[in-house]
């Protein structure tokens, strides 16, 4: 980004919460403010006012939103900071009854109004507490995210490529606070791109709503095959990972894109929610169980050594004994590499509140539990096949002396396994060959020496991705 202001007109501390598409969101804001004059403090108790990027995509991330909210309220109370503005998905949920709750909030901020931060502050800054209403844009758009101020360490970031979803999922209500899907044009983004490169960015991540949809609304057809390519291209960019893939419009020429790229990662992240027939109709997932397995084997046999990551969802109302019978088989038969799994959450306004069939709280977590033991073993066992290989490793951050934390291919920052190394001399960000010789649960351990003898690197496989 662009140098900030020399003058100050404030300071301010920052709360992010949520997933990368809001942390992104959070950077953009950042850097608006570091354009606009004011300072960034890391404790609440040293600033003119704290913003507050919320989430509030289920009940149990609101709840999350709202005690950081009343926190940072606790502490204006006690003349510790001068103000509170709460930004994001929770007021865009919940509109200004957010006010009414919480009427100590000085301003609120939507989704699509982060580009006004600055002009939030100045009336706060100012006195004017009357200016307290959610601010949204007359149309959505698809943001420009350049000139971040950036949250992630410096070799990694994520690059959003979207906004919104068309999907109906009648569980998801993100429609409702993120709009209609919105495609960011192909130079925008490579733009964006190439500016985090020149920042110090070796990896990009690749996050949206809805990935595979891309380009539809703008270009008439998906096109996310040829923003791709565009991105392999980029001189300096190392390795590039796919995040929120839709199961629907991955096409034969994705895969082939994705194979034959220098620089695209074999990881998919692909959110499956569930597999049974009846189950995914009331979902109104509009796939089927035969499309999602002839996707799955499709994508293993063409793409070598694909670290497949997934969630599912399980207490989805209706969901019989046999349903979720039939959902552990499938985690038994498909051996994922990476899964999450989550429990139905009851959302307001969303569709699935009116089915039939609402399941108790302590059976989701029982269900919860037991798909997680399932997929534990095949998680544990994938870690055990990738030892004796030698694996590049993106190394984020030092542990202690001489043992550092990284990540291999198969792992996303945050929600995915972790590589630890014992090597001297090494600098975060750097991209290593290392040998790994352990592991411990989902994680790996391993070493890296910058010159390997000959002899000692007889036993070492090389897995190619």
């Amino acid at each position: 980004m662009n140098e900030a202001s020399t003058f100050t007109k404030g300071t301010y501390a920052f709360v992010s919460l949520g997933c990368p598409k809001n942390l992104v969101d959070s950077e953009n804001m950042l850097g608006t403010l570091a354009l606009d004059g004011y300072t960034l403090v890391s404790s609440p108790e040293e600033s003119d006012f704290v913003i507050v990027n919320t989430c509030g995509f289920i009940e149990s991330s609101r709840a999350e939103s709202k005690a950081v909210i009343q926190e940072m309220l606790d502490l204006k109370a006690a003349d510790k900071t001068k103000g509170v503005i709460v930004a994001g998905c929770l007021p865009e949920r919940v509109g200004e009854s957010l006010l009414d709750e919480m009427p100590e909030i000085d301003h609120i901020v939507g989704v699509f109004g982060r580009d006004e931060i600055n002009r939030v502050a100045d009336k706060l800054i100012g006195g004017e507490r009357e200016q307290r209403a959610l601010f949204r844009p007359a149309a959505v758009q698809a943001l420009d995210d350049r000139e971040r101020l950036r949250i992630t360490p410096n070799h990694f970031a994520y690059l959003k490529i979207s906004e919104g979803c068309n999907r109906t999922c009648t569980f998801c209500s993100i429609p409702k606070m993120r709009g209609k899907h919105v495609t960011k044009p192909i130079e925008k983004i490579v733009a964006e791109a190439e500016e985090l490169i020149k920042d110090g960015v070796r990896e990009l991540i690749l996050v949206a709503q809805d990935t595979t949809y891309y380009g539809m609304d703008l270009y008439g057809q998906v096109r996310l095959a040829d923003l791709l390519k565009e991105l392999d291209q980029l001189e300096g960019l190392e390795w590039l990972r796919l995040m929120y893939l839709y199961p629907v419009n991955f096409t034969d020429e994705l895969i082939e894109t994705i194979v034959q790229a220098k620089k695209i990662l074999p990881y998919l992240d692909m959110p499956l929610q569930h597999v049974n027939d009846q189950v995914l109709k009331r979902m109104q997932r509009r796939v089927n169980r035969d499309k999602t397995v002839t996707l799955i084997e499709k994508l293993r046999a063409n793409i070598p050594n694909l670290a497949f990551r997934t969630t599912f969802i399980v207490g989805f109302p209706g969901e019989t004994d046999a349903q979720f019978g039939e959902l552990k088989d499938f985690v038994k038969e498909m051996r994922f590499e990476r899964a999450g799994v989550f429990t139905y959450s009851l959302e307001p306004d969303t569709p699935a509140v009116k089915l039939d069939g609402h399941i108790a709280e302590e059976l989701k977590r029982e269900r919860h539990d037991e798909l997680m033991a399932v997929q534990q073993e095949f998680a544990f066992g994938f870690a055990d096949s990738l030892v004796g290989y030698e694996l590049d490793v993106i190394i984020d951050n030092r542990v202690e002396e001489n043992v550092w934390q990284g990540r291999t291919y198969a792992d996303a920052p945050d929600v995915d396994c972790s590589i630890y190394v014992s090597a001297e001399n090494i600098e975060t960000g750097s991209i290593l060959p290392v040998e790994v010789t352990g592991s411990d649960g989902y994680d790996l351990l391993g070493w890296y020496e910058e010159y390997l003898e000959d002899d000692a690197n007889e036993n070492i496989n090389t897995l190619d991705t």
